[in-house]
C-alpha cells in the first residue's frame, strides 16, 4: 500500500513527459538529447537521396541535435502544415514554397528568422531572394531552391526549320516568339504546347517579362488587382497561337507539364514551357536519339525578368529549439550543400557562391541556359497578397482557363480578374 502513490506519481510523471514531447516540433530525450523533426518535400529519387544524406551527415556530426526526416508531399502540404500547426504538432524545420507562407506567416505559424541566421548565409542570398519570404517586417523562411521557365526545345525540329535560336544574351521577343511558332507548325507538329492545367503562377509569372505586375499594394498597404497592358501580354499570346494562328495544341491547354511529354517525344510539338527541374523527366523518359535543348523563355520590355516562387526552410514558431534548428539550416545551406540540393532537384540554388559551381554551368541537360537567367528572377507578383490561393482557386484559374479556351474575350478577362477578384481580396484586407 505504502508504494501506490509513488506510482501513480511516476505514471503521472511519464504523461506529462509524453504530453510535452507532442505539443512542440522537437523534443529532448532522456539523455538530454536534442531531436528535431525536418519535414522535407522532396520527391525525385536524387533529391530524396540528396536530402537524406545531409540529414545523416549532420547527426554524425552533431551527436547532442538528432535530426528526424520525416517526409512530406508537395500535393497536401498546405492542408497538412495547417493542421500540424493548430494540433501543435508541427515539424521544427519546414520545407514549402515562398508563395504558400503568407498565410502562416501572418498567422503566426513560422519564426521570424531574423536575427537567427549566420551572416554568411544571409549575404550569400540575394536580397531579391530574401523578398520573395518577407513578410512585414520579419523574415520567415530561406529561399534556398529556385526554377525559370524555359522552353524546352526539339533541337531537330528547330534546325529544320531554319529558325533563330535564342539566347539568354539574345532571347526572342513575344511577338518572335509567336512568329516562330507559326514557322514550326504544320505536317502534324504545333510550334508549342502550353501545359496550363495551374494557368495562373505561368501566366503571373512570365507577365513580368513585359511590365505585368497585376496586384498593386496602396499607401494604405491594401492590395487591388489592376489587368493592364503589360499583364496582357503573355495570355493574349497563348490565346492567340491557339485560336488565330493555330500554332499552339488546343488540346494541352487542360494538361500539366508530364501530360504533355509523350506528345513532344513524339514530334507532336516542337516547344513546350516548362519549369527547368522538368529537364530530369525528360532526360529520363526521352527516345533513345531524341534531341532536345533548353531556350530561355520570351523577353518583353522587362527583358526576361521572371517571377519565382522558390522553395524554402522554415522554423515552426512553436518549436522549443529554433537555435539548434538554424544551425542545421545554416549546413543544409553550406554552398557545397546547397549545390547537391540543386542537382538533385534539377534546380538553381539562390547561393551566389552555389551558383558559381561548375556543375551549374555545363552545357549538358541545359544547365548553362538555365544558370544564366538565375539573375533575372523576381518575387513573384503573389508573394505578399492575403487571399491569393482563394483568388487564384475561385476567380483566376476558371477566368484564365476560359480565356484560353476562346469561352470568353479579354474584356471579360480583365472585368473578372479585376472586379470579382478585388471582392475577394478586400475580405483579408478589412
Amino acid at each position: 500500500m505504502t508504494r501506490t502513490p509513488t506510482r501513480i506519481l511516476t505514471l503521472f510523471a511519464c504523461a506529462v513527459l509524453l504530453l510535452a514531447g507532442c505539443s512542440g516540433g522537437g523534443d529532448g530525450a532522456d539523455d538530454g538529447r536534442i531531436t528535431l523533426r525536418f519535414q522535407s518535400l522532396a520527391w525525385q529519387d536524387e533529391s530524396v537521396k540528396a536530402n537524406r544524406e545531409l540529414v545523416r551527415e549532420w547527426n554524425a556530426g552533431h551527436p547532442d541535435v538528432r535530426v528526424e526526416y520525416v517526409q512530406g508531399s508537395w500535393d497536401s502540404v498546405h492542408d497538412q502544415l495547417l493542421t500540424s500547426f493548430e494540433g501543435g504538432e508541427a515539424p521544427d524545420i519546414i520545407h514549402d514554397a515562398s508563395d504558400d507562407l503568407a498565410d502562416f506567416a501572418y498567422g503566426g505559424y513560422l519564426a521570424d528568422l531574423t536575427g537567427l541566421l549566420p551572416a554568411r548565409l544571409t549575404s550569400d542570398i540575394p536580397e531579391r531572394s530574401w523578398e520573395t519570404v518577407t513578410f512585414g517586417d520579419g523574415v520567415y523562411g530561406v529561399p534556398f531552391l529556385q526554377e525559370p521557365r524555359v522552353l524546352i526545345a526539339n533541337a531537330t525540329l528547330l534546325k529544320e526549320s531554319g529558325v533563330r535560336i535564342p539566347t539568354p544574351e539574345h532571347p526572342w521577343t513575344w511577338p518572335e516568339f509567336r512568329q516562330v511558332t507559326k514557322e514550326l507548325s504544320g505536317d502534324g507538329t504545333y510550334g508549342v504546347a502550353w501545359p496550363l492545367k495551374e494557368p495562373v503562377s505561368a501566366t503571373l509569372n512570365l507577365s513580368l517579362s513585359t511590365g505585368g505586375q497585376l496586384f498593386h499594394r496602396g499607401a494604405d498597404g491594401k492590395v487591388t488587382v489592376r489587368f493592364e497592358t503589360g499583364d496582357q501580354v503573355v495570355p493574349r499570346t497563348v490565346h492567340d497561337q491557339v485560336d488565330t494562328d493555330h500554332s499552339a495544341s488546343p488540346t494541352t491547354l487542360g494538361s500539366g507539364g508530364s501530360d504533355t511529354l509523350p506528345g513532344f517525344f513524339a514530334g507532336k510539338y516542337a516547344m513546350v514551357p516548362l519549369g527547368f527541374s522538368y529537364r530530369q523527366q525528360i532526360e529520363q523518359q526521352a527516345p533513345e536519339g531524341f534531341d532536345w535543348q533548353v531556350l530561355p523563355a520570351p523577353a518583353g520590355a522587362d527583358g526576361l525578368a521572371q517571377g519565382v516562387s522558390p522553395q524554402t526552410l522554415s522554423i515552426a514558431e512553436d518549436s522549443p529549439h529554433k537555435k539548434e534548428a538554424a544551425a542545421f539550416v545554416d549546413f543544409l545551406l553550406q554552398p557545397d550543400n546547397m549545390v547537391r540540393l540543386a542537382l538533385g532537384d534539377w534546380m538553381l540554388p539562390t547561393g551566389v557562391q552555389a551558383l558559381k559551381d561548375p556543375a551549374l554551368h555545363t552545357d549538358e541537360h541545359g544547365w548553362a541556359t538555365g544558370t544564366a537567367l538565375a539573375e533575372h528572377l523576381r518575387s513573384a507578383p503573389a508573394q505578399s497578397v492575403r487571399g491569393y490561393a482563394e483568388w487564384k482557386d475561385k476567380v483566376a484559374t476558371p477566368a484564365l482557363q476560359e480565356y484560353y479556351s476562346g469561352a470568353i474575350g479579354m474584356d471579360e478577362l480583365r472585368h473578372r480578374l479585376e472586379e470579382d477578384g478585388n471582392l475577394v481580396l478586400a475580405r483579408y484586407q478589412r
